[in-house]
């Protein structure tokens, strides 16, 4: 990782040049089970110095998650503490189970100009936009529905009541799909990285988010 104002090969970091930025939030969503986790971790190392905000979850953790790396597995009372204390950027119940984003970490990330990631349900994605009417939403789609179903069952973590209420939860998400900025479809791997990583480099690039400092700087001998 770099420090955030460190050129790199991939277009990933802000250069010397956008200093005195604030960093840029992107939210991506998508049904349980699209692949949103294998696109983020491909993706994180081409991304330069961007802050990814661990959400907070009252779900059991499943085997091979790490607490703190994953999410940060909090017990139901510890969640709606939070919530009561206005600590959390967003928060919604997913299937019987809590999901939300510790706020300070994100609004640290943001003031140092660094850009944050957040991966989020489509309820905290609505509560995000709201309060960041400025963020970049990208929605990573299945190829079906009928292989997002595959994908589910293949994981072998969910009763099939849970799988249903997946499925039932997908189709209104894929439904929404419009209200996002991009959309990427997760049929291959490699392909929704490069695509995902993508649509971040031209955001970073956005002639509007220059600001005043950076151009004095491109003036300067």
């Amino acid at each position: 990782m770099t420090d955030g104002h460190t050129t790199t090969s991939h277009g990933g970091a802000p250069n010397e040049s956008m200093q005195g930025r604030r960093g840029i939030v992107f939210v991506m969503t998508g049904a349980s089970g699209v692949g949103k986790d294998s696109i983020r971790r491909v993706a994180m190392p081409q991304l330069g110095s961007i802050f990814f905000s661990v959400s907070a979850t009252t779900r059991k953790r499943r085997a091979g998650e790490i607490d703190g790396g994953h999410y940060l597995f909090v017990e139901r009372a510890e969640f709606e503490r939070m919530l009561a204390a206005d600590q959390l950027l967003e928060h919604a119940d997913y299937v019987g189970d809590y999901y939300g984003t510790p706020l300070a970490p994100v609004e640290k990330a943001l003031s140092q100009g660094r850009d944050v990631l957040l991966e989020l349900e489509l309820v905290g994605a609505r509560q995000t936009k709201v309060r960041f009417p400025e963020a970049v939403m990208i929605f990573i789609a299945p190829p079906s529905l009928s292989e997002l179903e595959r994908r589910l069952r293949g994981r072998g973590t969910d009763s099939e009541e849970k799988i249903q209420k997946r499925l039932a939860r997908a189709r209104e998400e894929i439904g929404s799909m419009r209200e996002f900025d991009y959309v990427v479809v997760n049929d291959d791997l490699q392909r929704a990285v490069g695509l995902f990583t993508s649509v971040i480099s031209a955001e970073r690039a956005r002639a509007d988010r220059i600001s005043d400092e950076s151009i004095r700087s491109f003036l300067r001998e």
